[in-house]
């Protein structure tokens, strides 16, 4: 696996570096400073299986390198890291593309376990983005609100008001949402562009379109982003994806 660290602090990069080998063998990490960097590491190099990239850079932000790292390979997952995740923080983040949110606050053992989720293609969320979360999903049942736990290929908050601990997740079928739907969901939740999920299901782009309009008006939301939340906040899970 290939894994691309972006942030300006060196050491920082050393550390997650070490915390990646035991979870992923075999492990190339390249390192940049900057988003400028960052776009020439992947320019040379080709694409890698993971971006771990921080906010606060000098040049570009770390927000315009999540836009364009995604912009210019679609396909390949971008987690941000930062020491800033406050809620807008956290929204703008994933507006901007990325699939999962790693406060650098976290411990390492919760570092570890959201690190692990987004290695299996889940997205890992902060509490943070569950308070008061804007646009938020309708209100569900207490026996159907979010899982305090990581649940598998979708990530809720490991703690947080509106996601008690013991409470039962979700499947998409739970929903009213078909096989395909659930895969169409599960891949626009990662970020992909409609032609990239034809592309990996053998749809037609209508067909992906009719299926993108079908999910988010079963999670009650406009965006992508208001997506993941409420998928968050639902525990859902994607186990027979």
């Amino acid at each position: 696996m290939r894994v691309l660290l972006v942030d300006d602090h060196t050491l920082f990069r050393e550390g997650i570096a070490l915390l990646l080998r035991p979870l992923v063998q075999p492990l190339e990490t390249w390192e940049a400073g900057s988003c400028e960097e960052a776009v020439e590491v992947i320019e040379q190099r080709g694409a890698a299986d993971l971006v771990l990239i921080d906010l606060g850079l000098p040049g570009a932000s770390g927000l315009e390198g999540v836009r364009r790292l995604r912009e210019a390979h679609p396909e390949m997952p971008v987690v941000v890291m930062s020491s800033a995740d406050d809620k807008d923080t956290v929204l703008a983040a994933l507006d901007a593309g990325a699939m999962g949110f790693i406060p650098k606050s976290s411990t390492s053992a919760v570092m570890i376990g959201a690190l692990k989720l987004i290695l299996a293609k889940g997205i890992y969320l902060p509490p943070s983005v569950f308070l008061a979360a804007r646009n938020p999903a309708p209100a569900t049942p207490p026996a159907a609100a979010t899982s305090a736990a990581v649940t598998p290929m979708l990530a809720a908050a490991p703690v947080g008001p509106e996601s008690p601990a013991g409470a039962v997740s979700r499947r998409p079928a739970d929903l009213g949402l078909t096989p395909r739907q659930a895969e169409v969901l599960h891949l626009l939740l990662q970020g992909k562009p409609a032609k990239l999920i034809g592309r990996e299901l053998d749809l037609s782009l209508s067909t992906v379109k009719a299926h993108t309009s079908a999910v988010l008006r079963a999670l009650n939301v406009t965006t992508r982003t208001q997506a993941i939340v409420a998928a968050g906040r639902l525990g859902l899970r994607f186990d027979d994806v």
